[in-house]
């Protein structure tokens, strides 16, 4: 089974900021795999499918950002998952606008949702798709700008960002993480 989680915060004053980028790459993905969202559990809502006679599930934590590892580690440990069996896909400051990334380990680099993860697994070893949203040009209240929306032009650039992220995704359910890596980064 691999568990493919996107982190967000929940409620419509969120939507579609910088930091729900997560969201908006699993909510593709359900889309495109056919599975809803539909259950609540693991403290967030989840969307079950089989690819490849594979189960996967999609997992948002509605724990709001900073407590996003209470509800990864639920569903980890309800599934009994290791963590090359997880892939997390969120918002990075330190990339340009659209640009995405892939790792099978690292620090948080300051992103609160990780540093939840990090905790509650004890390891920065998982896969992650890391999406760019670029630092603000001027001093602003950072999470002001993580929680601000994007303008238009960044808007398409994270547009184009969210589909390769959605068929990266895709492509971890065929292949190892580092072949996708390759292919992708």
């Amino acid at each position: 089974m691999k568990c493919i989680v996107g982190l967000g915060n929940p409620g419509a004053q969120y939507e579609h900021t910088r930091h729900n980028i997560g969201f908006e790459v699993v909510n593709l993905l359900a889309e495109r795999l056919q599975a809803p969202f539909k259950q609540s559990k693991f403290k967030g809502l989840c969307a079950e499918t089989t690819v490849n006679g594979e189960k996967v599930l999609l997992l948002k934590p509605m724990t709001y950002m900073n407590l996003s590892g209470e509800s990864v580690k639920a569903a980890m440990d309800y599934y009994r998952l290791g963590t090359g069996d997880l892939l997390v896909v969120y918002d990075d400051l330190d990339l340009p606008p659209g640009k995405i990334r892939l790792r099978q380990k690292g620090s948080a680099g300051g992103h609160n949702g990780i540093k939840s993860i990090i905790h509650h697994l004890g390891t920065q070893e998982f896969n992650r798709i890391r999406i760019g949203i670029g630092r603000p040009d001027r001093d602003i209240y950072m999470p002001d700008y993580v929680l601000g929306r994007f303008s238009k032009e960044d808007r398409v650039k994270i547009q184009l960002a969210v589909e390769k992220s959605a068929d990266a995704c895709e492509a971890w359910l065929e292949k190892p993480f580092p072949v996708v890596m390759n292919l992708y980064n």
